[in-house]
């Protein structure tokens, strides 16, 4: 099946990267959004990727040019009607992407594939509100999407084989790396990440150490990356404490209770780097 025809709905950070990396390998893609204003800043963030690429001589000027001409940004969710492939790229609300799934379900095309780049919430669940479960499907890429190659392929209670395989070549033809897991709470990436981010948020709350501490044990000891509060940061404080509130209610451990400090932050608008604070301050 060709999915020559994407739309990625939801402009924030996972969404523009997804729209790009479509657009970088030949799809043409409409990148949704409800305000203007957050799709001006999508393009400008796909442009200075692109640029960052072409910099690195990963990419000439004019396939960079060449892929931003296939973006086309909209605040029309009636332009998802031409699509044979819709990724839902907003936010991590079962509420939220439920309403979205009836929607295109309604108005995309009856063979198109209907794709959540969900970090959490049950596929099964966004496929039982549509009359298409069979062609319901996750597409979880990691951040920051034009770098990171794993895509986690999420198959749903009634998700096809079909539907399954086609997903899992079109990851491998935007050179990505599909692992397909099954539809369980946080499936394996946030089912392991987030207990450890949790966990380092309990070390500070309960005064064992310092943030800064335990970023340098991990990443010294554990020769990570990154550190995980570093990493929390990153991801956005309330995106992690609302996957943590997915997989305990969801797996009901209480091992994967959050934090009181990571609520009493989060609830503070202390959000990581798009807030400008979080367990670090991002303040220019």
């Amino acid at each position: 099946m060709q999915l020559a025809r994407v739309a990625v709905l939801g402009a924030g950070t996972m969404g523009n990267g997804i729209a790009q990396v479509f657009a970088q390998h030949g799809h043409s893609v409409v990148l949704g959004d409800i305000e203007p204003a957050i799709l001006d800043r999508a393009r400008a963030t796909i442009q200075k990727s692109l640029t960052r690429f072409v910099d690195k001589g990963r990419l000439s000027a004019a396939d960079r040019d060449a892929a931003l001409g296939r973006i086309r940004t909209s605040t029309d969710l009636g332009d998802a009607a031409e699509a044979d492939l819709v990724v839902e790229a907003v936010v991590e609300r079962l509420d939220a992407k439920s309403t979205l799934f009836r929607e295109l379900d309604r108005l995309a095309p009856a063979a198109a594939i209907l794709a959540s780049n969900t970090s959490s919430i049950s596929i099964t669940r966004l496929a039982a509100v549509t009359g298409r479960p069979e062609q319901v499907i996750g597409m979880h890429f990691m951040n920051p999407v034009p770098v990171m190659a794993l895509v986690e392929v999420i198959r749903g209670q009634a998700t096809s084989d079909a539907t399954t395989g086609t997903v899992m070549d079109l990851a491998r033809s935007l050179g990505k790396t599909p692992v397909e897991v099954s539809d369980f709470p946080g499936f394996v990436a946030n089912r392991v990440l987030m207990p450890m981010i949790n966990e380092a948020v309990f070390a500070v709350y309960e005064g064992v150490a310092t943030a800064e501490a335990v970023d340098q044990v991990m990443k010294l000891g554990m020769n990570h990356p990154m550190g995980p509060l570093t990493l929390a940061d990153f991801i956005g404080l309330d995106v992690c404490l609302a996957i943590l509130e997915v997989l305990h209610d969801g797996l009901g451990d209480p091992k994967y209770r959050p934090c009181p400090l990571l609520k009493r932050m989060v609830a503070a608008g202390w959000l990581g780097r798009k807030s400008g604070r979080g367990f670090y301050s991002y303040e220019p």
